[in-house]
């Protein structure tokens, strides 16, 4: 294992593309700073971002065939103004139930992987892009990448930090991290280590040198 910085560069333990383009999977747990390492990868370093978490909410507008059957299975209570997902109301029923989450997963997830596909037929030309995947190795999505990095930090920050953003109490941050892979599972099989432990300066130092040859 060989650091750069703060940055920790581990050895390939997974399959990944062969392919001429750089395609960087960015992936961490619930509230560990994703978002903002790709805000800065999409406006400091000018890299295009792919977001699964935008193709997943999309896949659950109003009219699309995913919409309507979360709502044959869950009924109006997950229904807001205008037939609109009311991803809250969605969220407390699948985070705290395992068989609601897998079905809701095997019904996003193929949509969000087409979309990839899609998107990436778009930007083939492009030398580097970003694939922003949170359940990254939790629904096996590795080989879409030629790298994987982690965005990572304590388990409290994260729990800290997922309760302010999303307005929770512990309890329900907690079936929210509960419903990810822990990140101690996470970080032996990223290629790149990428700590959130600081400010966004010090995530854009590392980014700087994560994406140095």
């Amino acid at each position: 294992m060989a650091r750069q910085g703060c940055v920790i560069i581990q050895p390939n333990t997974l399959h990944h593309s062969p392919v001429a383009q750089r395609r960087i999977g960015l992936t961490g747990g619930i509230a560990t700073g994703k978002s903002s390492a790709a805000r800065l990868l999409e406006q400091h370093h000018g890299l295009p971002v792919l977001d699964a978490d935008l193709y997943a909410r999309q896949a659950l507008e109003p009219g699309q065939p995913a919409t309507e059957a979360v709502l044959e299975r869950f009924g109006p209570g997950v229904v807001s103004s205008g037939g609109v997902v009311d991803r809250r109301a969605l969220g407390a029923i699948v985070f705290n139930n395992q068989d609601e989450r897998r079905w809701l997963e095997q019904l996003v997830h193929p949509i969000v992987r087409q979309r990839f596909d899609q998107e990436l037929v778009q930007l083939d030309t492009n030398p580097a892009v970003v694939l922003m995947i949170p359940l990254l190795f939790e629904s096996g999505l590795e080989a879409l990448c030629s790298e994987t990095w982690l965005v990572d930090c304590d388990e409290s920050q994260q729990l800290q930090r997922l309760m302010a953003r999303d307005q929770l109490n512990e309890a329900e941050a907690q079936a929210r991290m509960n419903a990810q892979w822990p990140l101690a599972r996470k970080r032996p099989l990223a290629d790149v280590l990428i700590s959130n432990r600081g400010d966004a300066a010090a995530l854009n130092a590392q980014l700087e040198d994560a994406l140095s040859p």
